[in-house]
């Protein structure tokens, strides 16, 4: 079977939603997604939802924006149809761009990749990750970048057996909640 991936279009949020909702319960993290279709329709695209909210907010005026600096989207993604059924997806890769201050190039960092499960084991991950190394090697870029839970050993396998390297002296942070907007507050303390 070949696997074709294209670049997600607007009438794929709603499925890729409700992926993301499947990868967070798979990730034993359900409650933790906020995000609604219509977050991810602005992020992707701008926020070109035909939906009657989208239409009547008047912040977005008549040209909707992304929440961006800049008003454009900065996040991308690429789909896979799934074979056995019309308008559903098999898989997805929801993407952006990164920065290397070494190496003076982008990179892409790769957000979320999930394929359902009913098409693991057919080619459809690498696939997806194909295509994002062909678009780092198309544009330049110097890497291609992502997280793995420690537990996901499935994932774990794929990704050396294509060559992935762990970052293992680098240590991930973050910051959210009350602590961002207290360090964001006009006077941090």
């Amino acid at each position: 079977m070949t696997v074709a991936v294209r670049e997600a279009r607007p009438e794929d949020v709603a499925e890729m939603h409700a992926m993301i909702v499947e990868l967070a319960v798979f990730e034993q993290a359900p409650d933790e997604v906020i995000a609604t279709e219509e977050n991810l329709m602005q992020a992707l695209f701008g926020g070109t939802s035909v939906s009657e909210e989208f239409e009547q907010h008047e912040s977005w005026g008549a040209s909707p924006h992304a929440d961006t600096p800049s008003g454009h989207p900065a996040v991308y993604a690429h789909v896979i149809d799934d074979p056995d059924r019309d308008g559903k997806l098999a898989g997805m890769a929801i993407w952006f761009l990164n920065y290397s201050t070494w190496q003076g190039r982008h990179g892409v960092y790769l957000e979320d990749l999930y394929v359902r499960p009913q098409f693991r084991g057919q080619g459809f991950g690498k696939a997806l990750m194909s295509t994002l190394a062909q678009v780092c090697v198309d544009n330049n870029y110097t890497r291609f970048q992502w997280w793995v839970l420690n537990w996901n050993t499935p994932a774990i396998e794929v990704y050396r057996r294509l060559g992935a390297e762990p970052m293992d002296e680098w240590t991930v942070y973050r910051m959210s909640g009350e602590p961002l907007g207290t360090l964001g507050s006009p006077d941090p303390r």
